[in-house]
């Protein structure tokens, strides 16, 4: 049986915001993801998502066709970096050129589901979640301000939860001419599912809540919604975006080719 990607993308302003800095898009047709989750005063989050969400997607996506399946994951890695890099560098541009834009910036991830692997790159505070065999992993590390007290012993995680510096970033997309994207490289099996998030997610549903609703539902659509309402139940805080991506196929196989597509 071919194994399969299916992706469903969801963004809901939340219950307390106005307006929405969120932004998630895929693009079926390469296997790739992307999230954003904004910052800056009056719309400029709102327009460093979009910018960064839009940009990686027409311009990765535009360089996977045309590499095909002829590139190496080193080119892939590269590809990454400068479709970022170039994204960066845009929002950047922009919020020194345009003074309501000042020191607007975003937080980012990107997912690429290639042959057996995902390539996956992050800056700041969006996460990536893998569910399987029922158990739910983290597979991103926050480039936060609480992240960094907790490697350094600091705090607890359970602390950090009930933390005032909750939504300190310490690197983000477009709020310095250069950002660093931590790229790594994941495994994939059939029946994995994988959950990116901005942390009107994150900070609403602790793992195991997220691990259950993925469970509770077949369909990608009313999965995500599921997610969704239970972010505002909790309170709903802040813009609320996730992507969820599942691998079909023989339960607990290893992909060995490039799969078909669906949406």
């Amino acid at each position: 049986m071919p194994l399969t990607i299916e992706l469903h993308a969801a963004v809901d302003v939340g219950r307390s915001r106005s307006n929405n800095e969120d932004s998630a898009v895929v693009d079926a047709d390469v296997a790739l993801a992307v999230l954003a989750d904004g910052m800056g005063g009056y719309n400029a989050g709102e327009v460093a998502s979009n910018m960064a969400t839009s940009f990686v997607k027409t311009e990765l996506g535009r360089w996977l066709r045309e590499a095909s399946s002829q590139a190496s994951d080193a080119d892939v890695r590269r590809a990454m970096d400068i479709c970022v890099d170039n994204a960066n560098r845009a929002i950047f541009n922009a919020a020194n050129s345009n003074p309501q834009y000042a020191g607007m910036g975003t937080t980012l991830v990107v997912a690429l589901f290639r042959d057996a692997r995902l390539m996956l790159g992050h800056v700041g505070d969006s996460r990536c979640y893998r569910l399987r065999s029922g158990r739910i992993q983290q597979i991103t590390r926050d480039h936060s301000l609480l992240q960094e007290q907790i490697d350094a012993g600091l705090i607890t995680p359970e602390q950090a939860a009930f933390s005032a510096n909750k939504n300190l970033v310490t690197r983000a997309v477009g709020v310095e001419d250069t950002v660093l994207l931590e790229t790594h490289q994941h495994d994939v099996l059939a029946g994995d599912l994988y959950v990116l998030c901005s942390d009107g997610l994150s900070d609403m549903v602790d793992e195991a809540g997220l691990a259950q609703l993925l469970q509770a539902h077949a369909a990608l659509p009313e999965c995500a919604q599921a997610l969704v309402d239970a972010a505002n139940d909790a309170g709903g805080k802040d813009n609320i975006s996730l992507v969820l991506a599942r691998v079909g196929g023989s339960a607990g196989a290893p992909a060995r080719h490039w799969w078909p597509f669906r949406r």
